[in-house]
C-alpha cells in the first residue's frame, strides 16, 4: 500500500483512534513499529534499540531510546482473519505516547481524544507502577481498552500470572483471548480461543506470517477449560446469551465476538492477548483485535459540552453532517512550518483557509493548512471530517485543551487537566545573545508541554524552570540548545515545596495614604481556613449590603492571590487554603482597585503569624524491583531517607519493593541503587501527594532560604 493513500476515506464505522499505553520499556514503540509494517506503513521494521523507530524521531528519542513526545500517525489494515464486522479496509488513526513518568502530559493529552487504547504489559514483569497510572488517566476519560501481554519469550515471562496482576491492580474483568505455547526461549506462537485455532510463528527472526495449524494435543483440555471461563464472562454481559448459556445451548463465535464488542465499549471486559513484537509474534491477531473490540466514533454517538454563552449542556454527534466541533489536544514547534496544533475533529468537516471559532478563549482563528502527521513526515489534505486527527497550521491563540467550533453554534468540550511541577531549576543564558534566544525558546517550549512551567523569583532575578522529574527538565535544557542554539547555565534541581495552613485564623487589611492630592483607601477583613491537601485556593465573597463595592471584590483577589504566590514561611507558593471576603469599608473617592489589592495583601500579611504555617514536599511512590539478596540493603538504604515502605511482592528471582518517600531525598538515587546492588536493580519514582515536611528540616529550609534573600 503506498503511502499517498493514507488520506483516503472509509465509513465511520471503519475508523478507529487507538493508542499505545504503557509503562517505560514494555515495548510501546517496538509494537507500534510492527502495526506500521504489517499494515504496510513501513516497507523496514524500523528497531528501538538501533535508534531507528520511525515514531522516535527526534534525536534525544533516538540517543535514549525512550518516547519523549506522543507521535501520531495513520494506517490502514485489512482484517487477517475473517471478522464478524466487515472484511473491508480499516483506517487506523495511531498514537504511540510514552511510558516515562515525567511525560505524564504526552499521555493524558493523548487519552482524551482517543476511543480505545492498547496497554502493552511485560509478560516477565506483570503490572507495573506507571502502567498502573497510565490505566488509571485512562479510566479518567472512560477509554476502553484491550491489553497485549508483550515479550512472551523473554526470561520469567508468565502469561497467567500477568493476567492475575491485571484482575488485582487494575479491578477489571480480563476476558483472556488467547493461550500463550511455551515461554521464554520456547514461546513459539498463540492458540486464539474463540476461534480454536493455533497460530505457530516459524522463523522469529523476519517478520515472517503465522502458520495456523490444529491445537496440539497438551493444549486442548486447558483451551477448553478456559475457552468455557471466556464464554461464561461474555454471556454475563449480554442477556440473550445468558440464556443460551444456562439452557446449555450452543452460542456462534459471532453471537460471542458481538456481544464482546458491546461489553468492551461499555468497558465491562477487557480482553487479554499475548506475543512478542520484537520476534514478530501476534500482531496480526492484535490488529485484529482492534477492529473488532475497539470503538469506532460511530460507537460513541455523541459528546457533551457546555454553550458557553448560557453555561447549558449540550450534545453533538460525532457525524460529518452535524456543525463542526473539536478539541486541540497538543502544541508542537515545527522548524517547517512554524507551530502545529494536533486536533481531533469530533463532529462536521474542518476544511483548509476556513475561519474558525475558540469558544474556550472567544476568538476567531484562521485555519491555514490541514495536514496528516506520520511521526515527524506531513501531507497536506484539504479538509478533516469527524473522527480523524490532523495537525493544523495557523493557529495563533488555540492551546492544549481549547475546544474550536462554528461561531454560530458555540460548544465548550471538557479540557485537559495535567499535573503540578513537582522539581524545579534555575537557568540562566550564558551570553547577551542567548538572553535573547532564551525567552523564546522557552515561551515556545511551554506553549507545546502544559507541565512545563517558567516563572522568574523576583529577588534574585533568576529564570526558574519546573517540571515533573529531573529527566524532564534535562530534555527541556538539551532541546533548548538544539533547537533553539541556547547555551546556559543550570542551577542544581530543588524540590518544589509548598507552603500551607494548619488553623483557622482572620485577618484585617487597610491600605490608606493621604498624599497631597487624592488618598488610598482599601480596608478587609478576611477569614483564612485551611483546606484538604491538593484542593488548591478557594476564594470567597461574602459581602453582603455593599460593605466593599463590587468592583473592589476581584482586586481584593488578586492582591491575596499574588500574596500567596510570594509565600510567608519560606517564599514558597501557598496552596490549599480558602479564604473569605466577609467585611470591610470603602471611601467615595480615595478606594481604588489598587488601594483594596493592597488591602487584601496586607489582610493576609497580618492573618499568618496565627494560622500555623507549615512546609509541605513532594511525596513519590517508589517502586524498586530488586534480586533478592540485595533487598535488605535496598530496605535499609530507604530507611535513612525518610521513607515509609508499604510492601514487598516476590516475582520469580526478584522482589518488588513499594514505598512512599519525600523527593528531597532521592537526589541521585539511581546511581546509589545501581553501585548498592552491582547494577541489577531498578526503579520507578511516580508523583504521590504532597506532606507535611518535619519541623528540624522545616527550620533548616527557611533559614537556607533567608540566606538566599540576604544576599
Amino acid at each position: 500500500m503506498s503511502d499517498k493513500s493514507a488520506n483516503k476515506r472509509v465509513p465511520l464505522d471503519r475508523v478507529r483512534n487507538i493508542g499505545i499505553i504503557a509503562h517505560i520499556d514494555a515495548g510501546k514503540t517496538t509494537t507500534t513499529e510492527r502495526i506500521l509494517f504489517y499494515t504496510g506503513k513501513n516497507y523496514k521494521i524500523g528497531e528501538v534499540h538501533e535508534g531507528a523507530a520511525t515514531m522516535d524521531w527526534m534525536a534525544q528519542e533516538q540517543e535514549r531510546g525512550i518516547t519523549i513526545v506522543s507521535a501520531a500517525t495513520t494506517a490502514f489494515w485489512k482484517p487477517y482473519f475473517e471478522s464478524h464486522l466487515s472484511n473491508e479496509e480499516y483506517r487506523f488513526n495511531i498514537i504511540d505516547t510514552p511510558g516515562h513518568v515525567d511525560f505524564t502530559a504526552e499521555v493524558e493529552r493523548s487519552l482524551r481524544v482517543l476511543d480505545g487504547g492498547v496497554t502493552v504489559l511485560d509478560a516477565s514483569e506483570g503490572v507495573q507502577s506507571q502502567s498502573e497510572t497510565v490505566w488509571r488517566q485512562a479510566d479518567k476519560y472512560n477509554v476502553p481498552r484491550v491489553c497485549f501481554v508483550n515479550k512472551m519469550d523473554k526470561l520469567g515471562a508468565d502469561f497467567l500470572a500477568t493476567v492475575q496482576d491485571i484482575e488485582d491492580k487494575f479491578g477489571v474483568t480480563p476476558a483472556v483471548m488467547v493461550l500463550p505455547m511455551g515461554a521464554e526461549d520456547d514461546f513459539k506462537g498463540v492458540i486464539q480461543l474463540l476461534d480454536r485455532r493455533a497460530l505457530f510463528w516459524e522463523d522469529q527472526v523476519t517478520a515472517t506470517e503465522p502458520t495456523v495449524m490444529d491445537i496440539p494435543e497438551e493444549y486442548k483440555e486447558q483451551v477448553e477449560e478456559m475457552r468455557g471461563k471466556l464464554v461464561e464472562a461474555i454471556a454475563e454481559t449480554d442477556d440473550a446469551l445468558m440464556e443460551k448459556f444456562f439452557a446449555e445451548e450452543e452460542i456462534t463465535t459471532e453471537e460471542l465476538k458481538k456481544a464482546l464488542r458491546k461489553a468492551v465499549v461499555d468497558y465491562k471486559l477487557v480482553p487479554i492477548f499475548a506475543g512478542s513484537s520484537l520476534k514478530n509474534t501476534g500482531v496480526q491477531v492484535l490488529l485484529d483485535a482492534v477492529v473488532e473490540y475497539l470503538p469506532s466514533p460511530n460507537d460513541i454517538e455523541s459528546i457533551k459540552g457546555t454553550n458557553p454563552d448560557t453555561e447549558e449542556e449540550i450534545e453533538r454527534k460525532l457525524v460529518p453532517e452535524e456543525t463542526f466541533c473539536g478539541l486541540s489536544f497538543k502544541i508542537q514547534t515545527d522548524p517547517h512550518v512554524g507551530k502545529l496544533t494536533y486536533f481531533r475533529v469530533y463532529s462536521g468537516v474542518l476544511k483548509s483557509g476556513s475561519y474558525v471559532y475558540n469558544s474556550t478563549r472567544d476568538k476567531k482563528e484562521r485555519v491555514g493548512r490541514l495536514l496528516l502527521m506520520h511521526a515527524n513526515k506531513r501531507e497536506e489534505i484539504s479538509e478533516a471530517r469527524a473522527g480523524e486527527i490532523v495537525a493544523v497550521v495557523g493557529l495563533k491563540e488555540t492551546k492544549t485543551g481549547d475546544t474550536l467550533s462554528d461561531d454560530k453554534n458555540k460548544i465548550v468540550l471538557e479540557g485537559i487537566t495535567f499535573a503540578e511541577p513537582v522539581i524545579s531549576l534555575a537557568i540562566e543564558p550564558k551570553t547577551k545573545v542567548d538572553q535573547e534566544k532564551m525567552g523564546l525558546a522557552l515561551h515556545k517550549l511551554s506553549e507545546e508541554d502544559p507541565t512545563f512551567s517558567i516563572k522568574v523569583d523576583h529577588e534574585t532575578g533568576q529564570t526558574i524552570i519546573g517540571g515533573m522529574g529531573e529527566l524532564h527538565l534535562e530534555i527541556i535544557v538539551d532541546r533548548m540548545k538544539r533547537e533553539f542554539n541556547v547555551e546556559a547555565d543550570v542551577g542544581a534541581p530543588q524540590v518544589a515545596y509548598r507552603e500551607t495552613i494548619t488553623k483557622a485564623t482572620k485577618g484585617e487589611g487597610k491600605y490608606i495614604k493621604q498624599t497631597g492630592g487624592r488618598g488610598q483607601y482599601g480596608h478587609v477583613h478576611l477569614r483564612l481556613e485551611p483546606k484538604d491537601r491538593g484542593t488548591g485556593y478557594e476564594f470567597i465573597d461574602e459581602i453582603r449590603g455593599g460593605a466593599v463595592p463590587r468592583e473592589f471584590i476581584e482586586p481584593t483577589n488578586k492582591g491575596i492571590k499574588e500574596s500567596l504566590e510570594r509565600g510567608f514561611l519560606a517564599g514558597y507558593p501557598m496552596v490549599d487554603i480558602q479564604v473569605a471576603l466577609y467585611d470591610g469599608s470603602y471611601h467615595d473617592v480615595d478606594s481604588s482597585e489598587l488601594s483594596f489589592k493592597m488591602a487584601g495583601s496586607l489582610g493576609m500579611r497580618q492573618a499568618m503569624p496565627t494560622a500555623g504555617m507549615v512546609l509541605i514536599e513532594p511525596i513519590m511512590k517508589l517502586e524498586v524491583t530488586t534480586p533478592e539478596e540485595f533487598m535488605g540493603d535496598v530496605i535499609g538504604d530507604l530507611g535513612s531517607k525518610r521513607a515509609q515502605i508499604q510492601g514487598t511482592t516476590n516475582r520469580g528471582k526478584v522482589v518488588i519493593i513499594t514505598s512512599l518517600v519525600p523527593l528531597a531525598e532521592m537526589q541521585g538515587y539511581v546511581t546509589i541503587l545501581r553501585s548498592m546492588t552491582q547494577g541489577r536493580a531498578n526503579s520507578v519514582l511516580l508523583p504521590s501527594h504532597y506532606d507535611e515536611v518535619p519541623k528540624s528540616i522545616t527550620e533548616k529550609i527557611v533559614e537556607e532560604r533567608k540566606g538566599i534573600r540576604a544576599r
